[in-house]
């Protein structure tokens, strides 16, 4: 592994500690254009690297209180179901039209991000989960997931804060441990399907772990809406550059 994947293998991880999500996203055009992979490959490959990454930070995040288990179970459970059915169907699906549809969901993460940063964030909420629109939030995270490989804390993080009544703090926390669960999921989806290179995923998982460690412990230390709309923006690049050679293949 280069020293530049390596180095955004670290990026990765600090972000998804830092902001619950987003950093994952990343993970995909990493191992399509810093390594080489091809497209079917490189998403079904990002899953376990996503998955074990934010396993590491939701027990940072356990530790310090900020995982809700009642809400991340039922949540985390409707999510694996998308996501193993996402991962089924993204088998008859071209890898290269995977990569476009990626390239919307980033361009759609970048929009969420950059509005919800923009947005004042509830400082206590005191409701009761909505727990069928939450649900059904759950599974559509999850076909994203298997389908093109991204985490979905994008969407995971608002929808706790919204609809879950979780804090900021809390949602963070428990949208890791719900990322984890997905892509499980999803990657045995993919199994028997694609050949995966467990030495590189380690390589690139161990790095990204890290990171995700120094991310977690410098969530109460960095200011979220700057954060969120300067990679709100890098997603947004990265997005509409992949989507254009798409196009214009």
């Amino acid at each position: 592994m280069s020293i530049v994947a390596a180095l955004l293998a670290l990026l990765i991880g600090v972000t998804l500690g830092l902001l619950g999500g987003g950093g994952s996203i990343l993970t995909v055009p990493v191992f399509v254009y810093a390594l080489g992979l091809d497209p079917k490959r490189a998403i079904a490959m990002s899953l376990p690297v996503v998955g074990a990454a934010a396993l590491v930070g939701a027990v940072q995040h356990w530790r310090k209180g900020n995982v809700a288990l009642r809400t991340a179970i039922p949540f985390g459970l409707a999510a694996m179901a998308g996501a193993f059915g996402g991962a089924r169907l993204a088998g008859g699906i071209n890898g290269h039209v995977q990569l476009a549809l990626f390239s919307v969901v980033m361009i759609a993460a970048a929009v969420s991000m950059w509005r919800n940063a923009r947005a004042a964030q509830p400082a206590a909420p005191a409701r009761a989960p909505s727990w069928p629109v939450l649900l059904l939030i759950g599974v559509g995270v999850g076909a994203v997931t298997g389908l093109v490989g991204a985490g979905g804390g994008f969407l995971i993080v608002p929808a706790l804060v919204i609809l879950g009544g979780l804090t900021m703090a809390q949602s963070v926390g428990t949208s890791l441990l719900v990322i984890a669960m997905n892509t499980a999921a999803g990657f045995a989806g993919y199994q028997g399907a694609v050949d995966i290179d467990w030495p590189l995923v380690a390589r690139f998982g161990a790095v990204t772990a890290i990171g995700i460690l120094g991310g977690s412990a410098l969530v109460d230390k960095v200011p979220q809406r700057a954060l969120k709309q300067a990679f709100a923006l890098l997603l947004l690049v990265v997005g509409g550059l992949i989507l254009y050679q798409y196009l214009t293949l």
